[in-house]
């Protein structure tokens, strides 16, 4: 899945979920602007909820579309008492955004949302990628340690390490992964010269500046191994389809590009 031009610009694209955060903000204000000039309440709702869809544009994959376009109706619902239960309070809402930025902090919206990686989606990697007793793996941006897992059981010879930003994920990582060496920290910020293989369960807009910090870091014999996303910038050493369908991407360092492209 190669992004497109105006996704690797749109900042909508790389700054989720701000763009769903925004969108439930001016559908709310739309929403009070006209009730309170005395439009009724089902049309208030429906252009409300109308510029909810609209704004779902932003979404970059159907399931953020989804999320913009039903916050607005599902967050009045709540609010208002309309599902059957008592009504929430204004100021409720501020309990699962500041959850949500606790959990996923803002310097991480560029990155990867938190998506596991299945449990066998590595189980390949040493026919492609061998690596000896001891080698460092990194898996970068390891969340609640999915990745990990799946790499100990490809590789349960070697040094597994990981790198989360928010630290309530590191937390439940570290206690999910006793036996891998798991830190809180800015993968971007991180060396990476150090390991043998680096893996990343990421998202099409920052692959680019994962090639750039591989090509800049990795030492020779190295790998930096991509579930799920091409980097395009790059000549693949192999690549493999999962049992669940995701395909394994795997660039050997020193890294180079097609001919013709530049990094």
């Amino acid at each position: 899945m190669t992004p497109k031009p105006w996704q690797r610009l749109n900042p909508a694209t790389w700054l989720w979920p701000l763009p769903a955060i925004v969108a439930w903000v001016l559908c709310w204000t739309l929403f009070r602007a006209v009730w309170e000039r005395g439009l009724a309440l089902h049309w208030s709702l429906a252009l409300a909820s109308a510029l909810g869809v609209a704004l779902s544009l932003w979404g970059a994959s159907w399931w953020r579309r989804a999320l913009i376009a039903a916050g607005f109706p599902v967050s009045l619902a709540l609010t208002l008492g309309l599902l059957g239960g008592s009504a929430v309070p204004a100021w409720a809402w501020l309990l699962p955004l500041g959850l949500l930025l606790l959990v996923y902090p803002m310097n991480a919206w560029r990155d990867a949302p938190l998506f596991p990686t299945p449990l066998n989606a590595l189980t390949e990697l040493p026919a492609h990628a061998p690596l000896p007793a001891g080698a460092q793996v990194l898996d970068a941006g390891c969340g609640l340690g999915h990745g990990l897992q799946a790499l100990r059981l490809a590789y349960p010879q070697v040094q597994l390490h990981g790198i989360e930003w928010s630290w309530p994920l590191r937390a439940l990582c570290a206690l999910r992964c006793r036996w891998a060496r798991v830190r809180q920290g800015d993968i971007w910020q991180a060396d990476w010269s150090g390991y043998d293989m680096v893996y990343l369960f990421q998202r099409p807009e920052s692959m680019a500046r994962a090639v750039a910090k591989a090509q800049a870091e990795l030492r020779p014999g190295a790998w930096l191994v991509s579930l799920d996303f091409e980097a395009t910038q790059l000549i693949s050493s192999a690549s493999l389809r999962t049992p669940g369908g995701k395909m394994v991407w795997l660039y050997r360092a020193p890294l180079s590009a097609p001919p013709g492209e530049s990094t």
